[in-house]
């Protein structure tokens, strides 16, 4: 009772920091029942099962952490890619330093615009899959998300977009404490691609829910990383139609603490879902939390996980992963893997992989493993003259390679790769 009682105190607190912005009736009522979820649920303790790994306060108190800002010689991600740039200075859109938001398939709208609206295709979608994403495990934090943010982009697909949408999030300020949250609808036979990147601020709360319609195609492709103290709790929340595809990747560096959740339903036949990582870390101050729920509830889906995690110097990954197949999902094929790469004794990896399984006609598996360098590999390469810093980066390089097999596009995997290199460069051993 008495943790209880804390945990009611801690949400009055972080509510009464918040205000909720003004809308329309149906924006209002999304808020409304989403701050109800807040209520309810309560915040985030250690004590709760998903969360055990993880220590939730700094990301709900009432009053963000200070997080210096981060700057190194780094010129900005695909600069050499055609893209629509689409930019948010500590979590405020700025238009100035973003493109022309129209282009041909794509319908653009800053959320403050569309939830004013009586009428919007929004309404299917703004806290709709977050609200379902709570079916299983409570998420009170993209609750909190829904029922306060005030800004972010809505996204109606209606073609095949060649040109990437890049989200880019600047970090100016010490104690920016943003929430944002971006909505994508991609109708039947539709298909874009979502680039996110940059640290956006001293401590982030952000939602991405993503609608794909029958036939169509979601690839997302998200770089975290540069500020040392940055604080992040991002929740992706997706609902695939049947014959569909859905694609994340993410990158993380550095950071004192980030928590990616991803919660994936397949509703379609025939549909395909794929989320990997990777992540390297360094110091006993880096904390780095993949956590993924994924529901099969159609007939002959694939889902795949891939995570890869490197860690030195005290640095701590987490992963946990669950596969739910319902009763009628025969012919499921999921696949999860999770693995670690330790460079000293310090460092800790902490898996917990989960196969929920009630149909029969199912090929499910997960594995998860944690190891050091391999010495025989490391000889080798020294052996062949390879100086022992180079030899261990490319057998970390090495480790990393089969999450970023899951990027489509070799342009965007390439900027990845360079970035790891450039991160291994600075950091040295």
């Amino acid at each position: 009772m008495a943790k209880r009682k804390l945990n009611v105190e801690a949400v009055a607190t972080r509510l009464a920091s918040l205000s909720m912005p003004q809308g329309s009736a149906w924006a209002t009522s999304a808020r409304e029942a989403a701050l109800a979820r807040v209520e309810s649920m309560g915040l985030p303790e250690r004590r709760d099962e998903y969360w055990k790994f993880t220590r939730p306060d700094t990301l709900v108190q009432a009053d963000a952490p200070i997080a210096a800002l981060f700057h190194n010689e780094e010129g900005p991600l695909w600069a050499d890619i055609d893209r629509l740039k689409i930019v948010f200075v500590d979590g405020v859109f700025d238009a100035g330093a973003s493109d022309d938001l129209t282009h041909e398939g794509l319908e653009i709208e800053r959320l403050a615009d569309v939830t004013a609206k009586d009428i919007h295709w929004a309404k299917d979608v703004y806290g709709v899959l977050e609200a379902n994403g709570q079916d299983a495990v409570d998420r009170p934090i993209a609750a909190l998300n829904t029922a306060f943010t005030t800004d972010g982009i809505m996204i109606r697909v209606s073609g095949k977009v060649s040109k990437p949408v890049n989200l880019i999030y600047l970090h100016k300020s010490e104690t920016s404490d943003v929430i944002l949250h971006h909505c994508i609808k991609i109708e039947e036979g539709a298909e874009m691609t979502l680039l996110e990147t940059g640290p956006a601020a001293a401590r982030l709360n952000k939602s991405l829910e993503v609608e794909i319609a029958d036939k169509a195609a979601f690839h997302h492709v998200r770089v975290q990383g540069r500020d040392h103290e940055r604080r992040a709790v991002t929740g992706i929340f997706t609902r695939l139609g049947a014959e569909s595809t859905f694609k994340s990747f993410t990158l993380t560096m550095n950071g004192v603490l980030t928590r990616n959740e991803c919660v994936i339903e397949l509703t379609g036949d025939n549909a395909n879902a794929t989320i990997a990582g990777a992540c390297v870390g360094d110091g006993d101050d880096f904390h780095h939390d993949d956590t993924v729920f994924i529901t099969h509830d159609a007939v002959n889906c694939e889902s795949r996980q891939v995570f890869k995690k490197v860690l030195r110097n005290g640095a701590t990954g987490v992963f946990q992963g669950k596969i739910l197949v319902k009763k009628d999902a025969q012919k499921t094929d999921g696949y999860q893997i999770s693995q670690a790469l330790l460079l000293d004794d310090d460092s800790q990896f902490l898996a917990k992989p989960e196969l929920e399984i009630y149909a029969d006609d199912v090929a499910c598996s997960h594995g998860s493993t944690t190891g050091a360098i391999d010495e025989d590999a490391l000889f080798y390469l020294q052996s062949r003259g390879v100086p022992k810093e180079e030899a261990t980066d490319l057998l970390v390089l090495a480790f990393l390679a089969e999450s970023l097999e899951e990027i489509d596009n070799e342009a965007l995997s390439e900027g990845i790769y360079e970035r790891l290199e450039g991160w291994l460069a600075r950091h040295g051993h």
